[in-house]
């Protein structure tokens, strides 16, 4: 008796949620709507960084306020 032949297993990665999201855009939008798209999520998460930075420097401020007076 002749064993039969080993096939290689091949792994096939899952996409993820945000693939399948990518895939999606390319599919409906074209590539300067696209850049525009990823232009304004940047820009709103530099914004909500930016509003962070400023809720952080007045907590610092009041801080400093609050000890000299």
């Amino acid at each position: 008796m002749q064993a039969a032949p080993v096939r290689p297993v091949r792994a096939t990665a899952i996409p993820s949620v945000t693939d399948a999201l990518r895939a999606m855009e390319s599919l409906l939008l074209g590539g300067g709507q696209r850049t525009a798209r990823r232009n304004a999520w940047t820009a709103v998460l530099e914004d909500r960084r930016r509003a962070k930075d400023r809720v952080e420097a007045q907590h610092v401020l009041e801080a400093v306020a609050d000890r000299t007076s």
